[in-house]
């Protein structure tokens, strides 16, 4: 593998950095991103298929925009 991939202070490959969707949910006991993506409604119907009690929506920055 060439150099030019591999981080130099870990030895590891190369990873793109991920990008921050417009929405997330999370799994409050874990504060684990379960789903993101840019479109609300795509979120809100995943939410409403997930069948997971507890999840909250929230924006990039954080704010709380529901909980189910």
């Amino acid at each position: 593998m060439s150099r030019a991939f591999v981080k130099e202070d870990e030895g590891s490959a190369w990873e793109p950095p991920s990008q921050t969707c417009r929405y997330q949910v999370i799994w409050p006991e874990s504060a684990e991103v379960v789903f993101q993506a840019d479109d609300l409604l795509t979120v809100l119907r995943w939410m409403s298929d997930a069948r997971r009690p507890e999840l909250e929506l929230r924006d990039r920055s954080g704010v709380l925009l529901a909980c189910v």
